[in-house]
């Protein structure tokens, strides 16, 4: 744990890791969050079909397609590989996992809260932010921390879409698999294991206080 506190190269992707995770998983939970509401409750408007497939269609797309197709799309627009190209490749498909995540809470929500604070003389935009979006935030929490899962453990479309320079934890520890398995990539693992199960743990314990609380 000590070679890893002082190998300044795992450091840094560890810190790249963990900023693209939460950028991406930010966009993804902003974005999928619309998703799911357009395709919840605006029925079968223009170009569903279509909408739907730009949503879901990263969810069962081999990775290796997704990276290549971001890699040409971003090559193709003269955009700078990077931080900036990760986490908005990152971010497109974890999109489709958070909309999963909240339609399936919006499917079973009572739109007569809504209809009521409509009735009073809510405008719908302040209905969202104060009814709707309070009782699916669990649903939108999980799906952030669904897309921050996926997105610092991913490998093959940051690989894809990475600058020269940069490279996230997963491809650090990779390409150091590839010369042997140090003792350091032993720890980075564990410690990685051991976050991810405390923030499960956390957010666990805050859902249960929240049910727990709207219960009384």
């Amino acid at each position: 744990y000590g070679a890893v506190i002082a190998n300044a190269q795992l450091r840094d992707a560890a810190l790249a890791s963990i900023l693209i995770a939460a950028t991406s998983a930010s966009l993804a939970a902003v974005f999928g969050t619309l998703a799911a509401i357009a395709l919840t409750r605006y029925g079968p408007f223009r170009g569903r079909l279509a909408f739907s497939a730009l949503v879901f269609a990263p969810v069962i797309m081999p990775e290796v397609v997704t990276g290549l197709s971001l890699l040409l799309l971003f090559v193709a627009i003269d955009l700078e590989r990077g931080f900036s190209t990760v986490a908005l490749a990152h971010a497109s498909f974890t999109t489709g996992f958070v909309a999963i995540v909240v339609q399936s809470r919006l499917v079973t929500f009572d739109r007569a809260l809504e209809e009521a604070a409509a009735d009073l003389g809510c405008p719908p935009w302040k209905t969202f932010f104060v009814i709707t979006l309070p009782l699916i935030a669990p649903a939108v929490a999980a799906g952030w921390m669904l897309a921050f899962t996926l997105s610092l453990d991913d490998l093959v479309v940051a690989s894809f879409t990475n600058g020269p320079g940069d490279a996230t934890l997963p491809i650090r520890v990779y390409a150091q698999v590839r010369r042997g398995v140090r003792p350091e990539i032993n720890a980075i693992s564990t410690l990685m294991i051991s976050a991810v199960t405390l923030a499960a743990i956390a957010f666990a314990l805050v859902s249960k206080r929240r049910a727990l609380k709207g219960a009384r």
